[in-house]
Order: structure tokens, then sequence, then C-alpha cells
């Protein structure tokens, strides 16, 4: 039992090196979902670590190196192999940027980790949420870019997660998220008709699922600004 989170730890690492391994043969196809598998694995080790009370030092670093291989590099090589490599040093320098993002993003999150109050939100976007990002799209449409100008399209869709990833915004956490049981069963429906989405149209879900995520924090950050503020109450 002690060992069950670290080895769900190897299999996100896995998923990682495998995606790796398909890049640079030219499949995409089969690299990009290996990406999705790996931010399931990576929300399990977690939350089986806290269940069976098997948390320790060594699987939380454990965790983030394996998140380095997943959703650093992993992406990044999907990405290049996609489209990044029609602009030659421009292309792999913006993949270095997105490695170089999620290395810091979760650094930051571990020494943020007991000293954050508010556990709802992430400051920054998360390193599989941004992973997501360019592996759905890749999912989405598989064939390789060609020319320099439809590989903007692959910078475009490294760089931004890379920048949300080392930013302030605000993203919604969902381990705070209550997924219970309540009298309308909603929420359970709901879960129940987002996996059907998925089962039925892959390719459309996750790339909706993907944007809709990166669009949060901007929409969070919009409704910050324009929240009217209260006012402090007049002294006695």
């Amino acid at each position: 039992m002690y060992l069950l989170p670290s080895l769900i730890t190897v299999g996100n690492l896995f998923c990682g090196y495998a995606c790796v391994m398909y890049a640079m043969r030219g499949d995409l196809v089969t690299a990009a979902p290996f990406i999705g598998v790996a931010v399931i694995l990576d929300l399990l080790d977690g939350r089986i670590a806290r269940m069976t009370g098997t948390t320790s030092a060594f699987g939380v670093e454990f965790d983030s190196l394996a998140d380095v291989i997943s959703f650093g590099l992993a992406p990044a090589v999907l990405a290049y192999a996609w489209g990044l490599s029609e602009l030659g040093r421009w292309g792999w320098a913006a993949g270095f940027l997105y490695v170089t993002a999620a290395a810091i993003r979760l650094a930051r999150f571990n020494i943020q980790t007991g000293t954050q109050t508010d556990k709802r939100y992430f400051i920054g976007m998360p390193s599989p949420a941004a992973a997501g990002v360019p592996a759905a799209t890749i999912f989405f449409y598989p064939w390789p870019l060609v020319g320099k100008f439809q590989a903007m399209a692959a910078i475009a869709v490294i760089v931004i997660p890379a920048i949300l990833m080392v930013s302030t915004i605000k993203f919604r956490s969902f381990k705070t998220i209550n997924l219970g049981w309540d009298r309308a069963y909603i929420k359970l429906f709901g879960f129940a008709a987002l996996i059907v989405f998925i089962a039925t149209e892959p390719r459309i879900a996750l790339v909706i699922i993907a944007y809709t995520y990166l669009a949060s924090g901007f929409i969070g950050l919009a409704m910050t600004y324009l929240r009217p503020r209260r006012l402090p109450p007049p002294s006695a």
C-alpha cells in the first residue's frame, strides 16, 4: 500500500516518456493521448496517498520530477513534431521556454503548498492543465503544420500556456469542488454527461475542456476588476 502512490507516479512518468517516443516517430495521434492519461494519473497519486495515509517527502519530489517530463518536456516535443520544427531555432527556443515555465511552475507550487491560504485557486495555470492545451489541440488536428505561417499556430499553443503558468492569474482548483450526492443529483448527472461526451466525441470534448479552463483564468481576472469594491465602514 505504501508503494501504490509511487507506482502511479511511475505510470505518469511512463506516459510522458511514451509521448516523447511517439512524437519523435511522427505518430502524433498516439502521442497526444498519453498526456491525457498522465493528467489522470497525476490526479490519482496524490489523492490515493492522502486516502491511505502514505504521503511522504519522497513522493512529493518524485511526483514533481515526473511532472516535469510529462507536462513539461513531452508537450514541448509534441508541439515541435507538430509544427515548431518549421520555425528552426525559434521553434526549439519556444519549446524550451515552455519546459522552463513548467519547471518554474512546479517549483513554485512546491514552496507554496504549505503557505497558500485560499485552497480554492491555483496561482498560475497548473502544469497538467497547461499541457492539456497543446495535447488536446494536436489530438483534434494531428496533421503536421507546413510552412512558417501555419507553424505560428504551434507557437501560440505552446507560448500562451507557458506565460499563464508563471503568471499570478488565479485558476480554479477542482479539489475543492464538492461532487458529492445531493437531493437534485445534478452534479452526478453532469459528470455522467461529461463522460458520455468524451467517450462519443473525444477530440471535440477534450479541446473544449482544455480551452474552457484556459479561458476561465481570464474570465475570473475580468470579474475581479469589474466587481465593485466594497468601501471600508466609516470610522466612529
